[in-house]
């Protein structure tokens, strides 16, 4: 798979904005557990320090903790981090079953999301638009830091690659990226 790399990361980490009255289920949580393999002490802490104990998967925490959590391992340990507990989203998260190609595992990451996610009005979300039979694109209206959305949209391009493709990309559309202010981050995927 052929990458390119987000948009380049601010000397400050950069603050999520919660959804009021947003709440994620526990098993989605444990993505961040999951994706700090070799520090997985570090990452319960620091979702502890946040309100985020136990961790069950079963039970329903406050999105301003979580995202309070990813500023804190954004800036202590790294977008790297953050990416790679993207990566790790869909074997922790509740997913959809049947997906066996590139376009339905993409579409599904909206459903994913909300099978993860509960509250009143807008909760965001990951928004599938295919443009011609090798290109679509991805915009994701979530609370998240879009190094999270990269690596969640690597796991998916790589897990549904179609057989007669070499390679995925995945580019960051520099015109629009939640981390100068902007409502959502839009990816544009070829393959």
């Amino acid at each position: 798979m052929e990458l390119k790399t987000p948009p380049s990361v601010h000397p400050a980490p950069p603050t999520f904005a919660a959804f009021q009255g947003v709440e994620i289920v526990g098993q989605s949580i444990l993505a961040i557990v999951n994706g700090m393999e070799l520090a997985q002490a570090r990452a319960l802490r620091i979702l502890a320090e946040n309100g985020i104990t136990p961790l069950e998967a079963k039970t329903w925490y406050p999105m301003p903790s979580l995202l309070k959590s990813f500023s804190l391992v954004f800036e202590k340990i790294g977008p790297s981090t953050v990416r790679t507990i993207g990566r790790k989203i869909p074997d922790s998260a509740h997913f959809p079953p049947d997906i066996d190609t590139l376009e339905k595992g993409l579409r599904a990451v909206d459903l994913a999301y909300k099978m993860n996610h509960r509250g009143k009005g807008n909760i965001g979300g990951y928004h599938y638009e295919p443009v011609d039979k090798r290109n679509a694109r991805m915009r994701c209206d979530n609370p998240y830091p879009c190094d999270l959305d990269y690596g969640l949209l690597e796991a998916i391009t790589d897990r549904f690659r179609p057989k007669d493709s070499l390679w995925v990309r995945i580019e960051h559309d520099p015109k629009s990226c939640r981390r100068r202010g902007d409502g959502a981050c839009t990816y544009n995927i070829s393959w």
